[in-house]
């Protein structure tokens, strides 16, 4: 039996005619399109899991501060509870899961005669003994307030094709906390 002639021109030869692996190319061509995505959402994760990371690091470090000065029954405002402060400060906040990695601001940790004003806001006065309302803030004394700021470095996971790497970096946060 013969083939008719009009089937003859329909049939295909060699490579083009054969079908199998054409779903296994469009997958591979889709997942290259889709994986840079995805790659970006975990990347994002990563760097807002450690920017919460580094707040509780500087919450730890304030909790510290105030702790290292708790123990003083009568400590004269502005002398930062000396340098038993700042060592409790950074063993503090290098107990997170940062560990070394994260690091107190240079200057850090201040402390300094605030008044909050109408919005709750602290603003920074001259002197310890000066009455708020004095300042142009609610009635009150000035309150002896540290001020901690940490820093941790991150590096994009996948930063060859992650959009995080355009976050700013170093993360650095900053705690405060009343001493008195």
């Amino acid at each position: 039996m013969t083939v008719p002639r009009i089937f003859k021109a329909k049939r295909r030869k060699g490579f083009v005619a054969n079908e199998r692996g054409a779903a296994a190319l469009e997958m591979a061509l889709w997942l290259g399109v889709l994986i840079v995505p995805v790659l970006n959402v975990v990347d994002l994760g990563f760097y807002i899991f450690q920017k919460m990371q580094v707040e509780s690091a500087a919450q730890a470090g304030a909790q510290a501060a105030w702790e290292a000065c708790s123990s003083l029954k009568v400590q004269p405002k502005g002398t930062a509870c000396g340098a038993a402060m700042t060592t409790a400060i950074t063993t503090a906040i290098e107990s997170t899961s940062l560990g070394n990695n994260v690091t107190l601001v240079s200057g850090s940790p201040t402390e300094g005669a605030y008044c909050p004003d109408a919005t709750e806001v602290l603003q920074p006065v001259g002197t310890y003994a000066q009455s708020c309302a004095a300042a142009g803030y609610p009635d009150g004394t000035a309150g002896d307030y540290v001020q901690v700021a940490v820093s941790y470095n991150y590096s994009p996971v996948f930063s060859g094709v992650s959009i995080v790497a355009l976050l700013p970096t170093p993360v650095v946060r900053t705690a405060w906390t009343r001493l008195g």
